[in-house]
């Protein structure tokens, strides 16, 4: 897990917001106190201000009403001095003025020009003209600094005899507001350093179970359960610490169960023959199993999170939402030209309590044996029945037709009883080989094996077919002088001999030849017979050894062939522990081959037979 930041950080948070409230709460409680200060020393200053402009102005009243004489200082003279009296720091500029707007005196040395001139500030004349207070606060564009200026109505009885026109400075009060501000801020850096700390040490009595809380989930997520969290008291955050602690055991408890099962399960999987995959929800394989990944022949990092439609060969006919309705197993066909290939998937869908579909459960069975055998199965019955109905429809057609009055006839009779004859024969060659055959399939099928001079038996049967042939065929014997002694079912044997002569007989052309030939190997014999005949098509050479194969039907019947001749020598040959298979090309002729088991022995202990 990636490590949280210092500024990520649960414990800097809580400081965070910790000094951000006092910070805050601070701030609100300053701004408040600051502006009513403010107020309160504006206020406090025009009071101040109003009270000595008052004074001045019962002067500059009485100053006005006094009688003098020529010794007297002029009026002038006298609210000059009493303007040089009233003149402080704060205040820049004061003038008096009558009635008559005109100026008597002003404070200020380097406006003397205005005095004895009507004056034209508008806070004058509006004061002598309302008899009220004009006054307004200003900031000097010059200086900077926050100035005020009133205009004051001189009254006596009820009459305006002038006016008191004054420009203050008020930087002094701002420049304390200043200080208290900076003193202000101190104070709040200060506290929130305090607070800072504090809430340092307060948020590591908080936020050290927490982080020992989360070093135990991150080692859980390990698979370690054994490390505890510390409690470091009672309260809330203490019996979570106790709470986690159980859970922890719980888990382990769990886990142990879990890991368990998990076993057993991954046990049962590896040692199932039938392949199993396991999808999630949206169908990519989670799950498989070696028998599966054997089965589809793939690799398991192939396969994993791919869509299970796609790995199915599906993607045509269904989506993996069709998918997950099918009630009904699937054939999957993985044929190809040379070999057959069938499965069944079974489907199972995984299911939530809420009917939510969580993923899809397929066992994978190899159904090929089975396919292979309910098809040849059905092939041998087709082939059987149609072998049977053939020579019985003609037989039935033969017997109607003598049963209706041919048998009258001395020219049609005999031929048509000659034909039913020939039927009859060719039904019994057909029962007596499936006889054979079911023999040869039954388990309990044992062959009576003796020690047979195998140079001189295959003289004997060659012999025998040599005598009662009608062709004009040459047999060609390649077969060694000397003794080959093989341990052999000799009537078994001579049904494989009897029906692979009698083949290249019926397919031998007239003067053609036969060529007969035995080969002494390592451990084995190898028996050829070749013929000269039309031979058989490549793509029909795999399939003569099977039960009812005929390369050309039409001929092999009316030849007298069952189908079954070569089946019978397979099988045969097979019991033997041998092995057979077919050469050939067309126009040029076929061979036949098959080998059978050879045992060193002293042949001077064998009498030849």
């Amino acid at each position: 897990m990636k490590k949280v930041g210092p500024f990520r950080s649960i414990h800097f948070k809580f400081v965070l917001i910790y000094v951000l409230l006092i910070l805050v709460a601070m701030q609100i409680i300053g701004v408040y106190f600051v502006r009513e200060l403010e107020t309160q020393l504006v206020q406090s200053f025009k009071t101040s201000l109003n009270e000595r402009i008052t004074l001045l102005a019962y002067n500059v009243d009485q100053a006005m009403n006094k009688d003098r004489d020529a010794k007297s200082p002029t009026l002038e003279e006298e609210i000059r001095s009493l303007l040089h009296d009233f003149v402080s720091q704060d205040i820049s500029e004061v003038s008096v003025i009558d009635d008559k707007s005109k100026v008597l005196a002003t404070s200020n040395p380097y406006m003397q020009n205005i005095v004895g001139k009507r004056t034209t500030e508008i806070f004058v004349k509006r004061a002598l003209v309302t008899g009220e207070m004009v006054d307004r606060a200003f900031i000097d564009q010059k200086t900077g600094h926050r100035m005020y200026i009133s205009a004051t109505p001189i009254k006596m009885n009820n009459e305006i005899k002038g006016a008191i026109y004054v420009i203050a400075s008020m930087e002094n009060v701002f420049s304390q507001m200043r200080q208290i501000n900076k003193i202000f801020a101190t104070g709040t850096g200060i506290a929130l350093a305090i607070t800072a700390v504090l809430g340092i040490l307060l948020a590591r009595t908080i936020t050290r179970p927490i982080s020992d809380m989360r070093r135990q989930a991150l080692a859980m997520a390990k698979g370690n359960f054994s490390r505890k969290v510390k409690v470091y008291g009672y309260d809330e955050i203490g019996q979570l610490a106790m709470t986690f602690n159980n859970l922890t055991k719980k888990l382990e408890e769990a886990q142990a169960t879990t890991e368990g099962e998990r076993r057993k399960l991954a046990l049962v999987l590896t040692h199932m023959t039938d392949g199993v995959i396991a999808t999630d929800r949206r169908g990519k394989i989670i799950l498989i199993n070696d028998a599966a990944l054997n089965i589809l022949n793939v690799s398991r990092e192939t396969v994993l999170s791919s869509s299970i439609v796609d790995v199915l060969g599906l993607e045509d006919q269904y989506t993996f939402e069709t998918l997950i309705e099918e009630r009904d197993s699937l054939i999957l066909d993985f044929s190809t030209e040379e070999e057959l290939y069938i499965l069944r998937a079974s489907l199972s869908v995984i299911q939530k309590e809420t009917g939510f579909v969580n993923g899809l459960i397929v066992v994978l069975h190899d159904i090929t044996e089975q396919e292979k055998i309910d098809q040849e199965r059905r092939e041998f019955v087709a082939n059987v029945s149609h072998e049977l109905r053939t020579p019985l429809t003609t037989m039935k057609s033969y017997l109607e037709a003598l049963g209706e009055g041919l048998w009258r006839d001395e020219q049609i009779a005999p031929r048509f009883i000659e034909v039913t004859q020939t039927e009859t024969e060719r039904m019994i060659r057909l029962v007596n080989d499936l006889l054979r055959l079911s023999k040869l399939d039954s388990k309990d099928y044992k062959l009576n094996k003796s020690w047979v001079n195998f140079s001189r038996y295959f003289h004997k049967v060659i012999d025998r077919f040599e005598l009662t042939k009608n062709e004009n065929i040459t047999f060609i014997r390649k077969i060694p002088d000397e003794a080959i002694f093989v341990e052999i079912d000799e009537d078994k044997i001579t049904q494989v001999l009897d029906n692979i002569i009698s083949n290249a007989l019926k397919y031998s052309p007239q003067g053609g030849n036969i060529t007969f030939r035995v080969k002494e190997l390592n451990n084995e014999i190898l028996v050829s017979v070749t013929d000269e005949g039309v031979g058989i098509p490549k793509s029909d050479l795999a399939k003569v050894f099977d039960r009812f194969y005929r390369v050309d039907k039409a001929r092999s019947r009316k030849l007298g062939g069952t189908g079954l001749g070569l089946a019978i020598a397979k099988e045969v040959v097979v019991a033997h522990g041998g092995n057979i298979w077919a050469k050939s090309q067309e126009h040029k002729g076929t061979t036949i081959f098959f080998t059978l088991p050879l045992e060193r022995i002293q042949e001077d202990e064998w009498d030849e037979v």
